[in-house]
């Protein structure tokens, strides 16, 4: 259980559904904020998710025991998924790509794999030195890929290729960015706008190369005991660490990644569960991190030399190797960490005036490709190669710079690409056009490949939070105390959920930003792809009672798809002529949605809540206004509800002036009871290994869960 400080909450009663006197100011629902303790807060999280994610909790408890069965854990998972996405707390929106572009970047020269913090690694790009690449010419290189991926050729033959068609190559990558990491310290976060910069400063133990093979990196081989339990790494000799001016701090050894591990179980930033019982499960790892034990050694994971590694788990882990590329084995250097402050254990304290590790890219230690030579927040964010990395003569990039983008120029990455700043640029539908007027679109345009992403929007279940916890003054909800108590009353009941849900036009939302051609190409319809695992072997599994087996080669993807149906839910998240759960709206139906919706407001109305279009319920979404694009696209969230619900809900367009008030009211917030929306379509999760846990640990009660805060509990 999380330990937290008393918190800011509406407290909201059944009772305050009356109106306010007559003559009386309604009260906003951000002034009538109150202090509540933690014990109360607590019991109403566990609550509410027992009532709204019970179903999936007891199926994927049963699914994660099977360690040895692999098709009988992915079918359980499968139909535990199935259960989220029925009690309908989360629509499915998009995964990253599926959109038009136009690159200097060789298509699949950087890392693609589905899961973990590789595919942000940047040193294999190849990238064309002046002008851009030609639409046959990223296809040709998409087949070359197929053609050879797995074989180590690509590398060779797509440099063959472009320098034959007349080509130049350069060694330098120019990416725009959004966020400024909060932190350098990559063991100490789980934000992907700090994890997706940290990367290229350090390596693993392993890491996945651009053709997707999980290659030896400061590791150079492995052995795995009889039982499963105990993974021994051989550490590469000569590795260092540097500071940002390059000088050698320490060598690289096999303590590195016991103090890493210790380090990022006492900082506790989201990534610790991917290491106990809920993850692959180093043994000792749960007594450690509830502090049964202040003795780390007790921990399996232990340096037996200098350049000897052993981890040690509590049970058989069928995903463990594939966990390496992610930050959570990330190494740190002992000796550089508690030169900066850094302390293990109790004493461990990030706030201390003394600690300086990780608060900029002056105060870590390297081992990776590239040190940070500049970082200007808001502006540049420069990394220049190691000259001490093991790996030096391996690398294609060697200055990669990244310049910011506030986002409130729909064209600024456009004419930043077009003018030789950028080495790459997604087109929206803004730029789509000034392509075609510049008669780019036409020769360079390509729509680019989908990955595993899978961005949701949430439905805050239980909001205590009306303004942005970081400022009170910030983003504050239009609501009245009346309505914000209507709106928690509705969004308890599974039907009216399932009515917002089938509302959206998922079309029309993605089409403000990729255009109507391509609407549909990045739409999800699940949060764990449908295609992400097959079944190595048959298993058999009920659905509702009935017993059914699944052939092995049978896709996740249908065994959700047949519980849902099973669970009567009226969606589509499968298509077996494609094998895909993308590239179409499985969800949005205004004539579902009304059904659904007739039956909430029949059983709310026993609970004495009237829904009609005099009294509506209103639902906050933070919009970034600053953002045609993003603006556009809660337009469009705005006017597909109100259609469908013939205008009783009734979607408040909350003003974020900024991109970082817009991150504070829905991604930045630790806890639930700092969300500060009523739908929310800011975050998204991509897996951290090869396995649907990855996706679905993260809706796990308790705190344990990460995403389980965007439905505000926990």
């Amino acid at each position: 259980m999380k330990l937290f400080a008393k918190l800011l909450s509406l407290v909201i009663a059944l009772t305050m559904l009356c109106g306010v006197a007559m003559g009386e100011e309604p009260q906003l629902a951000a002034a009538a904020q109150t202090e509540v303790d933690n014990d109360a807060y607590e019991a109403a999280s566990t609550e509410i998710y027992n009532a709204v994610l019970g179903d999936f909790y007891s199926y994927y408890s049963e699914a994660k025991q099977e360690v040895n069965d692999l098709g009988l854990r992915y079918a359980l998972m499968a139909i535990s998924e199935a259960k989220i996405l029925g009690s309908a707390v989360m629509i499915p929106l998009e995964s990253r790509g599926g959109q038009y572009g136009i690159t200097r970047i060789a298509p699949r020269s950087q890392n693609t794999t589905l899961w973990g913090n590789d595919s942000d690694r940047v040193h294999q790009m190849i990238i064309v030195k002046d002008g851009m690449l030609k639409t046959e010419d990223v296809e040709a290189l998409r087949a070359l890929w197929n053609e050879v991926h797995g074989t180590g050729e690509y590398d060779a033959k797509a440099k063959e290729y472009l320098t034959g068609k007349g080509y130049e190559l350069t060694d330098v990558y120019n990416y725009a960015y959004t966020s400024d990491p909060n932190t350098w310290d990559v063991l100490a976060t789980s934000k992907q706008a700090d994890s997706r910069a940290i990367i290229n400063t350090y390596d693993g133990l392993y890491e996945y190369d651009e053709e997707n093979v999980q290659q030896p990196a400061l590791a150079t081989g492995y052995t795995v005991s009889e039982d499963g339990l105990t993974y021994t790494f051989t550490i590469r000799e000569g590795a260092v660490w540097v500071d940002s001016q390059g000088r050698k701090v320490a060598d690289v050894k096999a303590d590195d990644w016991v103090a890493g591990m210790q380090h990022m179980m006492d900082a506790a930033e989201g990534l610790e569960y991917l290491v106990g019982p809920e993850g692959c499960n180093i043994a000792g790892a749960q007594a450690y991190m509830n502090g049964e034990t202040t003795d780390f050694a007790t921990v399996g994971v232990k340096a037996l030399d200098d350049l000897t590694l052993e981890y040690t788990l509590a049970a058989p882990s069928p995903f463990f190797t594939t966990m390496l590329g992610y930050g959570v084995f990330a190494p740190l250097s002992r000796d550089y960490y508690t030169s900066q402050g850094g302390q293990f254990g109790a004493e461990y304290n990030a706030e201390a005036e003394t600690y300086l590790y990780g608060k900029d890219p002056d105060h870590i230690a390297y081992n990776g490709p590239y040190l940070v030579t500049n970082s200007t927040k808001e502006n540049t964010i420069v990394f220049q190669a190691n000259e001490n990395y093991w790996n030096k003569d391996h690398i294609n990039i060697h200055t990669v710079n990244w310049y910011y983008n506030d986002g409130t120029d729909a064209l600024k990455a456009y004419n930043d690409f077009k003018a030789g700043i950028l080495s790459s640029v997604g087109l929206t539908t803004s730029s789509v056009e000034q392509a075609k007027v510049d008669g780019l679109f036409d020769d360079y345009a390509f729509v680019s490949l989908t990955d595993a992403t899978s961005f949701m929007g949430f439905f805050n279940v239980n909001r205590t939070a009306f303004a942005n916890f970081n400022d009170a003054t910030a983003v504050i909800s239009p609501q009245t105390v009346e309505e914000a108590a209507r709106t928690h009353q509705a969004m308890q009941n599974i039907n009216f959920r399932r009515a917002l849900l089938m509302s959206l036009d998922r079309g029309a939302y993605e089409a403000q930003t990729v255009g109507e051609e391509l609407k549909y190409a990045s739409l999800i319809n699940s949060y764990t792809p449908g295609n992400f695992v097959s079944l190595p072997n048959d298993a058999t599994v009920e659905i509702n009672g009935e017993s059914k087996t699944y052939p092995a080669g049978t896709y996740y993807g249908q065994i959700m798809q047949d519980q849902l149906d099973a669970d009567g839910v009226t969606a589509k998240v499968w298509d077996a002529d494609t094998e895909m759960s993308s590239g179409f709206d499985g969800w949005y139906s205004p004539e579902n949605a009304k059904v659904y919706l007739e039956k909430a407001i029949e059983e709310l109305a026993a609970e004495g809540l009237t829904i009609d279009a005099d009294h509506p319920i209103y639902l906050d979404v933070p919009t970034f206004t600053g953002s045609e694009i993003y603006n556009n696209r809660e337009e469009a969230l705005k006017q597909s509800v109100a259609a469908a619900s013939d205008n009783r809900i009734i979607i408040n367009k909350v003003e974020c002036p900024t991109s970082n008030d817009w991150y504070y009211a829905g991604y930045y917030y630790n806890t639930g009871y700092e969300a500060n929306f009523d739908i929310c379509d800011l975050s998204g999760w991509g897996p951290d290994y090869g396995d649907p846990q990855s996706y679905l640990d993260t809706m796990l009660p308790d705190y344990a869960g990460y995403m389980v805060k965007a439905l505000g509990i926990f």
